[in-house]
């Protein structure tokens, strides 16, 4: 597990990024949800609205106390959030997209990616839903196939994670699979083998993360969770007037993306961003510093 303490793990995030840039321009969507909050005691400000220092440093030794146990879960939420953005398996790549987002020029980068083949973006559009339900059983000390209780919780998303499941839904949804992007998830889902699904990149690294005592368990586990959560999906989609290009045009305000195919963009972020991990590990700070408060 980590060897770092919370603060550290908080504040080493970027201040600007490809990553931030883009959960930038999908704030709209979600209209003042998210900051992109990296000081540790700003967030415990956010969470407690308390202003006295003497408690703010009770809450944060207590906080740092709760993330250092590795009984506890928080390490595992945050180790998910990591896994879900660098299993791609291309190397330097996002380091590259890192490079191209400082002047803000993706066309290059773009000219180098190879959109995703249907088996594969359904798979990851699948796991990163799944592993977002993982980490959130972990935050909450709830088993960790806890599927009623994360649907309850996703419809009433706020803060980084309302701006991490819109970043979902429209960049590993709508922008590389359309209109009927949930029934393309569910049918290649179903239609894989377990030799299939064991052999992408992502799952690998996630599945010992996961519930299931097999590949197979683990998939139904992956489909219960998309059916369970699909009337919300859908509703959102249709309440925020979520399209193809109303996506595309919004990510060509903050990024040089051209004219390029809307599923080679896709995957141009998923390579070049870390949407899961930044927006991650703030979640889980705030969970744990909202624990350490009711604590104190």
């Amino acid at each position: 597990m980590s060897d770092q303490p919370l603060h550290r793990v908080l504040e080493q995030l970027p201040a600007s990024s490809l990553t931030t840039r883009l959960l930038g321009a999908l704030d709209a969507i979600v209209p003042g949800q998210w900051t992109n909050i990296r000081n540790f005691e700003q967030m415990i400000k956010s969470v407690t609205g308390e202003e006295d220092q003497a408690l703010i440093q009770q809450i944060g030794e207590r906080a740092v106390q709760l993330y250092g146990d590795p009984e506890q879960g928080y390490q595992r939420a945050v180790q998910i959030f990591r896994l879900i953005d660098h299993a791609g398996g291309i190397a330097g790549v996002a380091s590259l997209a890192n490079k191209l987002g400082e002047s803000y020029d993706f066309l290059g980068f773009l000219g180098k990616i190879t959109p995703k083949a249907d088996t594969t973006q359904t798979i990851d559009a699948a796991l990163k839903l799944v592993g977002e339900m993982a980490a959130f059983c972990y935050t909450n000390g709830l088993p960790g196939d806890s599927v009623g209780d994360f649907v309850s919780a996703l419809v009433n998303y706020e803060k980084e994670d309302a701006i991490r499941f819109t970043a979902w839904v429209t960049c590993d949804l709508v922008l590389p699979l359309g209109p009927d992007f949930l029934a393309k998830v569910m049918g290649g889902l179903a239609s894989l083998t377990s030799r299939q699904l064991g052999e992408n990149s992502r799952f690998a690294k996630l599945a010992s993360l996961l519930p299931g005592a097999n590949v197979d368990a683990k998939r139904e586990l992956i489909l219960g969770n998309l059916q369970a959560s699909k009337t919300h999906i859908e509703s959102f989609v249709a309440t925020k007037g979520i399209t193809q290009q109303n996506v595309f045009q919004r990510i060509k305000g903050v990024i040089e993306v051209g004219d390029h195919k809307l599923d080679s963009v896709a995957a141009a972020l998923d390579l070049g961003t870390s949407v899961f991990e930044h927006t991650g590990i703030q979640t889980v700070t705030r969970r744990l510093i909202s624990r350490a408060y009711g604590e104190i």
